[in-house]
């Protein structure tokens, strides 16, 4: 009987308690069980109110940012000298700075989506290829998770699980907790969709009993003999989602409740990673090797109104987020699943320096990202951080709004997150194809 079969047929819901034994049971099939988790923040997360510089910098970051400047005295002061420069985070991160003084958080100075290295000046001057489509949300999410602009729809995460060694693949790799799914999406292997509690019920058919008569009906649909490629496509994918739906429903019926302080019931983020955490446990138990998750969360095109206590300003969303990733990762080292949990907070471009006029910002190129986990060689900053002047010299906007030119490419780190899943360096080139204009394949953000 595999493990599969046994915590399939297992009855009793799976308290913390009752999960112990079966995970020291499995350590020897699971012990080599990896998950990055990739959060994206849609609408464009403004990463200056995020990453702040409180050094010299601040004066011209104060200038620049005008009405939605962060008081220095509010700044939350990360220990030590980064890059060259000291920061503070968004006063609504306090909780996470205790992962940066644990090591545990890494933040990725302004990365972007990049055909090759360039500079503010060579963009200005028209003397260097960019990615296409730069400001608009739609196409820079697809690119910024790996779309190649051209017929080949995939995404970096799923190219890359498909590139892992044979030992690491393996179904449910390529998992999906929402809408999005480029990132995830490969070549030839499906893309899990995992709602929280698994999707119990398709219409009167219940997933948690295949003996029912309305789900053995739909379990015949998925076998019908079909007359053409159309049909039978239709046929294999339906199939594939009910199995996916009979698996992540019983995973989730065993799945201990997470103790830890998620946030308000019934936020999307909250819902999704408090039950990402509870079923990581059983899928290492089941001896899966490799898996990426994929949740988008957030409303941050704040074009108006970034500022305030309101429910989608920035403030306040970056507040709910911080909690939230406080707890997945306490609940992560509460299951034992600390070294074997990489996180990377993501979005698709940064935002203007120079405010709109309705005390938002606009639309714009280079971010700051990070990393968290006990993988993560945190503490510390990695990258150049950019001018915070308008017209400066990183400011490749022609009317000086400040619109930062990455200086790391999104696919630097896509291939160290990658290669951290088992991704032989030798594969990167068919994963990412623009990685070998870049002189460093890799960044330094994770432990050796």
């Amino acid at each position: 009987m595999t493990r599969r079969t046994f915590l399939r047929a297992l009855g009793l819901p799976v308290t913390a308690s009752l999960l112990a034994p079966l995970l020291a049971s499995s350590q020897a099939q699971g012990g080599d069980y990896r998950a990055l988790v990739v959060l994206y923040l849609g609408g464009g997360n403004d990463g200056h109110n995020v990453l702040v510089p409180t050094d010299g910098l601040y004066t011209d970051y104060q200038a620049a940012r005008q009405n939605l400047a962060l008081p220095r005295s509010s700044l939350l002061p990360l220990a030590g000298s980064h890059i060259g420069h000291t920061f503070g985070l968004h006063p609504a991160l306090q909780p996470l700075v205790p992962l940066f003084q644990q090591q545990r958080l890494q933040f990725i100075a302004n990365v972007g989506a990049l055909v090759r290295p360039c500079t503010a000046a060579q963009v200005l001057a028209d003397a260097v290829e960019v990615p296409p489509f730069l400001f608009s949300h739609s196409d820079q999410t697809e690119i910024a998770c790996g779309w190649i602009v051209s017929e080949n729809p995939t995404g970096w995460a799923g190219r890359g699980l498909e590139s892992l060694p044979e030992g690491l693949r393996h179904r449910n790799a390529a998992v999906t907790m929402g809408g999005m799914r480029t990132l995830v999406l490969g070549r030839r292997s499906p893309v899990s969709f995992m709602p929280v509690g698994g999707q119990r019920w398709w219409g009167y058919g219940d997933m948690a009993n295949p003996q029912q008569s309305a789900t053995q009906a739909l379990l015949r649909m998925a076998q019908w003999q079909s007359r053409n490629d159309y049909e039978r496509e239709y046929i294999r994918t339906l199939g594939q989602e009910l199995e996916d739906s009979m698996y992540f429903t019983r995973l989730f019926a065993k799945a201990p409740t997470m103790q830890a302080d998620f946030g308000p019931a019934g936020d999307p983020l909250v819902e999704r990673l408090r039950g990402l955490a509870s079923v990581l446990p059983l899928f290492k138990a089941e001896g899966l090797k490799r898996q990426v998750f994929l949740v988008d969360w957030g409303e941050f095109d704040t074009h108006a109104n970034q500022r305030g206590s309101g429910r989608l300003t920035q403030d306040a969303q970056l507040a709910r987020l911080a909690q939230a990733l406080k707890a997945f990762d306490d609940s992560n080292r509460a299951t034992g699943m600390d070294l074997q949990v990489t996180t990377l907070v993501m979005t698709e471009f940064g935002r203007t320096l120079r405010p709109g006029s309705g005390g938002g910002s606009e639309h714009a190129w280079g971010n700051h990202w990070w990393v968290m986990g006990g993988p993560v060689a945190g503490g510390g900053v990695t990258g150049v951080f950019p001018s915070p002047r308008l017209g400066g010299p990183d400011d490749s906007d022609p009317g000086q709004n400040g619109r930062h030119t990455p200086t790391l490419s999104i696919d630097q780190v896509a291939a160290t997150l990658m290669q951290w899943l088992g991704l032989p360096s030798s594969r990167f080139a068919e994963v990412l194809p623009n990685l070998v204009n870049f002189p460093s394949a890799t960044l330094p953000l994770l432990r050796a």
